[in-house]
């Protein structure tokens, strides 16, 4: 498996582009396009969210189908709360693609981010719509990916091939985030291609997979958006047969799709609002995966282990608190804790002022892993999380402003 540039792009028979339309006040990129030369499956999965934007409504209805060809989506407006002129919004976007590419509206998928509650701008959709089409290349990814961020810093791009069954297989993507981020949903907006040849079922279980072990495993600040949509799109152009899941080629391309979402989810992490640290909690010894889970959970969205790491605070017991308030019935005198495999706490008792002082150099730096074994059983899970800042509540203290 190798990594290599062209984002979302690199899998052959992909063309995007990204472009001011108006939907900023900034003159910045704000509406986005990615185009199949040839129409495929498509596989998604949505925000968890009862309040879902337009977007996630229709893509859910075209994503019956299981066929896709295009996806549009903006940056500036999320069109969510627009109630019927939002749905119409996004099927004339759907629609307004189609009709210049060629193909079906049904083929065509729509994702939006940003302020909630305002109607899309759509004339400036109508007239960006030719450009972003003219606009269309192979090179064209880069400026897509710039064009659906929000409050992020940078753009955020992956590509990842192997060879499969004699034939060079490629995952590309794109995505962004940087707030609302936070486990049990799709997190945010990652747009995924591939040459592969498979069937829409097969696609949708390898992008199922790939998600929970990656987009599902971060938490930025424990809140969930309107809009978080992962779409994958495939067309064959690879020339492989077609991948049957449980087969060797299959498990090669699963691969594939772990890595790329693993890639975008820890860019997500590290471009998170205000974030100074990124940190793997890690949890063994739990009796099942479910409590590995929920106590890995509590400890990366506590808002006092979050302001700890920030002030490069080592103060441990934020985190053995959040382990006791989990729900998890454990024994406080069987876990153990440690910062990058240095020892504080054993069977549940610190370890001394000696141990703090060299976990307190490790708090210092960028990335670091926190483990708990609970002593129960083999069971484990991990997730990542990140400070909270000064610099988090300042953004979105004005972020409509």
């Amino acid at each position: 498996m190798k990594e290599i540039r062209g984002g979302i792009t690199a899998p052959l028979g992909f063309l995007a582009a990204g472009i001011h339309a108006g939907i900023k006040k900034a003159s910045v990129p704000d509406l986005a396009l990615v185009v199949s030369v040839q129409e495929g499956p498509i596989a998604g999965v949505f925000t968890k969210n009862r309040v879902a934007a337009a977007p996630v409504l229709l893509d859910r209805l075209h994503l019956r189908r299981g066929i896709g060809r295009a996806i549009i989506m903006n940056s500036g407006n999320a069109n969510a709360c627009t109630g019927a002129r939002g749905l119409t919004d996004a099927e004339e976007m759907a629609g307004l693609v189609a009709g210049r590419v060629g193909t079906a509206p049904h083929c065509v998928f729509v994702g939006s981010t940003g302020v909630i509650g305002q109607p899309l701008p759509m004339a400036c959709i109508r007239r960006g719509v030719p450009t972003l089409v003219k606009r269309l290349r192979r090179g064209g990814g880069a400026e897509a990916a710039r064009a659906i961020l929000t409050t992020d810093t940078r753009a955020k791009q992956v590509a990842v091939r192997t060879r499969i069954a004699g034939r060079i297989v490629t995952v590309g993507g794109m995505a962004k985030g940087s707030g609302m981020i936070h486990p049990d949903m799709a997190t945010m907006l990652a747009y995924l291609t591939t040459d592969a040849a498979i069937k829409q079922r097969t696609l949708q279980q390898a992008l199922l997979a790939a998600i929970a072990r990656s987009f599902n495993c971060i938490s930025i600040d424990g809140d969930t958006s309107t809009n978080d949509t992962v779409l994958c799109l495939a067309n064959g152009m690879a020339g492989t047969p077609v991948l049957r899941a449980g087969s060797p080629e299959f498990a090669l391309f699963q691969r594939l799709m772990d890595h790329a979402c693993l890639s975008l989810a820890m860019q997500i992490c590290r471009d998170g609002e205000g974030v100074t640290k990124v940190v793997e909690v890690m949890i063994t010894g739990a009796r099942t995966q479910a409590h590995a889970r929920l106590v890995a959970k509590t400890v990366a969205t506590s808002n006092l282990v979050k302001t700890a790491l920030f002030g490069e605070d080592a103060n441990w017991g934020r985190i053995m608190a959040a382990i006791g308030r989990s729900g998890v019935p454990v024994d406080p005198n069987r876990i153990n804790l440690t910062f990058d495999g240095i020892p504080i706490v054993k069977d549940g008792t610190s370890l001394g002022p000696m141990a703090e002082r060299r976990i307190a150099r490790i708090v210092r730096r960028k990335e670091f892993t926190v483990t708990a074994d609970l002593g129960q059983g083999q069971a484990t899970a991990r997730l990542w999380t990140t400070d909270l800042s000064y610099e988090y509540v300042k953004i979105n203290a004005t972020y409509r402003s």
